[in-house]
């Protein structure tokens, strides 16, 4: 997986890297096919941050830092 397929889907690219990658993903079918694969995983996230926020829990090890 290219590093920046999932650094443009959560969004952490600066102004630099994200017009960098948008040309790059213009014309790379392997990183506009994992792009189709982790789209959801924002909202994926989302969801288990607010379950977990409910229900009280600490969130795992691995999610606090």
């Amino acid at each position: 997986m290219h590093d920046g397929v999932a650094a443009y889907v959560l969004g952490v690219l600066d102004e630099e890297e994200l017009e960098e990658f948008e040309r790059h993903l213009e014309t790379c079918e392997k990183c506009q096919a994992e792009l189709v694969e982790l789209a959801e995983l924002p909202e994926q996230l989302d969801e288990l941050k607010h379950i977990s926020s409910a229900s009280g829990d600490d969130p795992p090890m691995s999610m606090s830092r």
